[in-house]
């Protein structure tokens, strides 16, 4: 299984969400099984470290961003992976509107997994540093409930 978080900018939201995923997946017994990736649907911080503010509020809570770097979505991505998660509307009408065709991957909202459908993981870039935190709720409520999707599906497969 391949899952790549979308955000605007991938450096706040998504590789939080990158970040959270690959966590919960090692407290789940799952590492290695999942390949995880996040991108921004912008090529503003292409090559970019996460904001010192994610990464700070990630570290808080054992979490390491310090590897992942922003790179801008592609359209093979849409053939690599099996989950496009977008963090807001925006991003998702991006990912809806450069869909190809063929593509047979999970393309929504990831708050969806949290039981939170239709509800977007607010950008804290522009706001307060608690804004990071709250990200960081949603992510990781949002994290536990794909863990679960990914572990029946990977059951389904063995």
């Amino acid at each position: 299984m391949r899952v790549l978080f979308v955000c605007l900018g991938n450096i706040c939201r998504s590789p939080t969400a990158e970040g959270m995923l690959r966590h919960k997946l090692v407290e789940a017994g799952l590492a290695g099984r999942v390949t995880i990736d996040s991108c921004g649907t912008g090529d503003w911080h292409v090559g970019k470290a996460p904001d010192r503010r994610a990464a700070a509020a990630a570290a808080s809570r054992g979490i390491d961003l310090s590897a992942i770097r922003a790179r801008q979505l592609d359209r093979a991505d849409f053939e690599r992976f099996d989950y496009l998660l977008a963090m807001d509307h925006g991003n998702l009408a991006d990912l809806l509107a450069l869909r190809p065709g063929n593509c047979d991957a999970h393309v929504g909202l990831f708050l969806d997994f949290a039981g939170r459908e239709g509800e977007a993981v607010p950008d804290p870039y522009y706001g307060a540093e608690d804004g990071f935190a709250e990200v960081l709720d949603l992510v990781e409520a949002a994290a536990d409930g794909l863990v679960e999707d990914l572990r029946k599906r990977l059951d389904a497969a063995s």
